[in-house]
């Protein structure tokens, strides 16, 4: 499958088969100035401007929101409850983690979540392949807690995202702190905005980072 990161917690994903999902579109306001993308579905993880912005759409694609099983085409996508903060949403509301499985890879989004996923949450999700996780802190999890995350599920690669760019308006934590606590992870800059992944070729425990598209 292909990834392509859009800037902040938004990434294309293509299936083999051609079929595109978009996660959590951006707006504006977030510094990266996304028009006219072309996708045959999306996620939103939550009901905020910088995650939900259907604008951004040449033409509108199948939406998915909230937790339980959806279907995106042939792809099984299914979200789980969760919070964008650590009091059960008291301060910032509710957040969807997704789970897709595109071309036998599991793959995880947190969207903007705000606390440690539960032991339970943990163990329905399973062992995942490829995990984005959001680690600029302030408003989410940090880089600390996304590798505690990614950890716990095993994951082989982990992309990180939400986290302080030139582009970005957003006071967050920038990459330093993740790549501090990753030192047993191998780390691979990827001097693009797309890549390349496939399940017989992951690899185990690598931090997956790309430049965000232009």
């Amino acid at each position: 499958m292909q990834i392509t990161w859009y800037g902040h917690s938004c990434f294309l994903l293509t299936a083999e088969s051609g079929y595109t999902i978009l996660t959590d579109p951006c707006d504006r306001e977030t510094g990266y100035d996304l028009h006219d993308i072309v996708c045959d579905a999306v996620t939103i993880s939550h009901e905020h401007h910088d995650h939900n912005c259907l604008s951004i759409f040449a033409s509108p694609p199948f939406v998915i929101r909230g937790a339980g099983d959806h279907l995106a085409g042939e792809i099984p996508v299914k979200g789980f409850a969760s919070y964008h903060d650590n009091e059960k949403g008291i301060h910032r509301g509710e957040n969807t983690v997704f789970l897709y499985q595109f071309d036998h890879l599991n793959i995880l989004h947190l969207g903007d979540l705000g606390h440690m996923l539960s032991d339970e949450t943990i163990e329905e999700i399973g062992d995942i392949d490829i995990l984005f996780a959001p680690i600029g802190g302030v408003s989410t999890i940090n880089a600390k807690t996304a590798t505690q995350i990614a950890d716990r599920l095993h994951a082989k690669v982990l992309i990180p995202m939400h986290y302080k760019t030139p582009a970005l308006h957003f006071d967050v934590e920038g990459l330093e702190p993740l790549l501090a606590a990753n030192a047993n992870r191998r780390v691979h800059y990827l001097n693009a905005n797309t890549a390349s992944l496939f399940c017989d070729t992951l690899g185990e425990s690598r931090l997956l980072i790309l430049d965000y598209k232009r």
